[in-house]
């Protein structure tokens, strides 16, 4: 049987016009991290299973992970995410590293999921946390990072919201006003996060198998009603909730002249699936109709070191995947053409004489352009052809006329054509710089 060209299920090639959309994600990724002080990171591919099955939930575990047994006999997995390789590595270091700790990566991951839209197996994520910043602050300043990432590619408000609660609040209410006992908590949570993603009827059917008294249900039914942070308010105040949900109302205070604030809405059924939130937890929401769905997510945590002995670190980050970026800037028309070539110039000869002299121009022009040198020579009217295949807006051609060196710049998308004095590198660089 012949082998398949095509790659492993839910995994991506990457020619060279997707590793020029690749390429830009990661360099926007970088300079925003960079202009925040975040510092980069990475771990290994392959960690030994117990570190998710100590960390991660039950799905990844038990459905989506690719585990096996390596030749020293040891349970080992491809990450599935960056969250356990990092905690690992800050309760290495942490005691010896001022705080605030600012870190970011770029991991691969594999999971083993259905692929559809938004979802594939393989994938890359930008993961940005920071540990140990004073309280609210930290979650100030991801939400911050995050809104000015979404904004360096041209989206605004009218893109994209931030979906925001905090599990404390969720907490006090389960604790507190339903009187929930933990097994009974758990599955509420779950009711919570599906919220959206069922039917009234079987909603209230779920909520009613788990709450059995009236007055419950309807205090949970209240409080999935609510829609803004003032309706938020309110609902604390009447039930007696201000004091232990005092965190999320001082957060909330303190960004008001933020620039992001105009993102936020307050969402109840924003809870995040991971155990380890503690805090705020949050969803950037894509608000195109043809793409309403999560790009992204994260929130705070304090207990991510524990599984190590280690004491609490107040931690918060999120993580964006590479998949969903590039639907929600294709979706805003968001994400430049990169169908053409990246170098800025291609330069061809007539005649097979003329190799050297295309080369050494190439080699000077190389010290402040990139440029593609065509090995071999082409015929006048195909150069043309060549240069708009390969995606070249200029290109310079070298050719013979009278046993005279001829030098010419085409500006393709211009439609014109300037001769230049050989030996003008100055000259091919103004007008290259100029009209690009």
């Amino acid at each position: 049987m012949a082998l398949s060209k095509k790659p492993y299920k839910g995994c991506r090639d990457f020619f060279p016009t997707q590793m020029r959309v690749r390429n830009f994600l990661f360099d926007k990724m970088k300079r925003v991290a960079k202009s925040y002080a975040y510092e980069a990171y990475d771990g290994p591919l392959l960690e030994e299973t117990a570190l998710y099955k100590a960390k991660s939930g039950e799905e990844l575990i038990n459905d989506q992970i690719y585990s096996f047994t390596d030749r020293g006999e040891r349970e080992v997995a491809i990450r599935p995410e960056m969250t356990p390789t990092l905690a690992r590595m800050v309760a290495n270091v942490h005691k010896e590293l001022s705080k605030p700790i600012r870190w970011y990566s770029i991991p691969n991951l594999m999971r083993y999921e259905k692929p559809q839209r938004g979802r594939v197996r393989e994938h890359w994520q930008f993961n940005v946390d920071i540990f140990g910043a004073p309280e609210n602050l930290g979650e100030s300043e991801i939400l911050s990072f995050i809104t000015d990432f979404l904004e360096s590619f041209g989206a605004t408000n009218k893109m994209f919201s931030i979906l925001i609660n905090d599990r404390q609040i969720v907490d006090s209410i389960f604790n507190k006003l339903l009187e929930l006992n933990e097994p009974d908590a758990h599955k509420l949570y779950k009711v919570i996060d599906r919220a959206k993603k069922v039917s009234p009827e079987k909603l209230d059917q779920t909520i009613s198998e788990i709450l059995k008294a009236p007055k419950a249900i309807e205090k949970f039914k209240s409080y999935l009603k609510l829609a803004s942070f003032e309706e938020l308010k309110l609902f604390l105040d009447e039930n007696e909730l201000t004091k232990d949900c005092e965190r999320f109302l001082n957060f909330i205070n303190l960004i008001k002249e933020t620039h992001y604030y105009s993102y936020l809405k307050f969402d109840p059924t924003i809870v995040r699936g991971l155990d380890y939130y503690t805090g705020i937890v949050f969803e950037v929401f894509d608000m195109h109709p043809e793409n309403n769905r999560a790009i992204a997510g994260g929130g705070s945590y304090a207990n991510l070191l524990q599984i190590f002995n280690e004491s609490p670190l107040a931690g918060v980050g999120f993580g964006l995947g590479d998949v969903t970026l590039k639907d929600f800037l294709e979706s805003h028309k968001l994400l430049p053409d990169f169908n053409k070539a990246e170098s800025d110039v291609l330069i061809v000869y007539t005649e097979d004489t003329l190799s050297i002299d295309a080369i050494q121009l190439a080699e000077k022009l190389r010290e402040k352009l990139n440029v593609e040198c065509h090995l071999g020579r082409v015929k006048f009217n195909k150069i043309i052809k060549l240069a708009e295949n390969k995606g070249h807006s200029f290109v310079l051609i070298i050719e013979k006329r009278d046993e005279v060196l001829s030098i010419q710049l085409k500006d393709l998308v211009k439609k014109t054509s300037m001769q230049v004095e050989h030996g003008g590198i100055s000259e091919i660089l103004k007008l290259i710089k100029d009209k690009a």
